[in-house]
């Protein structure tokens, strides 16, 4: 897998995309249409695309999903805003190999951070497996960090 800077052409795509993966959130504990702000916005969606924050994750030719990332490399740190996967590429491995990719695409990061529901059983059990750690609860979300040793 490769991320790449997502293309205005691919927007549409990806908006289908994360409406799909963010649909499965019902079976992991999350209410019908509890998604993130903007999950299903094309307008959302380009304006990360214009500002760069919007990542493509790229298997070959084949879009497979994508991420909104914020990285500041002032204080090190980077941003993990939002990460999907096709919900049809779901449980191969995919989001753990999205994550390598965005720890590696910014090799001057000290430290990654991002945010989860608490009642996302699955997200919350995949960051902790990919060795981030809670480091507040606040308004129903756990706050992830990992450090770079």
């Amino acid at each position: 897998m490769r991320i790449v800077k997502a293309e205005e052409k691919q927007v549409t795509k990806i908006v289908d995309m994360s409406i799909r993966a963010f649909e499965t959130d019902v079976n992991v504990g999350g209410a019908k249409g509890d998604c993130p702000p903007g999950f299903d916005s094309v307008e959302w969606h380009e304006q990360m695309a214009q500002e760069g924050h919007l990542y493509a994750a790229m298997i070959g030719d084949d879009l497979v999903g994508a991420a909104i990332i914020f990285p500041d490399e002032k204080s090190q740190s980077v941003y993990v805003g939002r990460i999907f996967i096709d919900s049809q590429y779901h449980r191969k491995g995919y989001g753990t190999r999205l994550m390598e990719c965005i720890e590696k695409i910014f090799p001057w990061a000290i430290e990654f951070n991002l945010d989860t529901p608490c009642w996302n059983k699955r997200t919350n059990a995949f960051y902790e497996r990919l060795g981030y750690r809670v480091i507040k609860t606040e308004n129903g979300f756990n706050f992830y960090q990992k450090r770079k040793q």
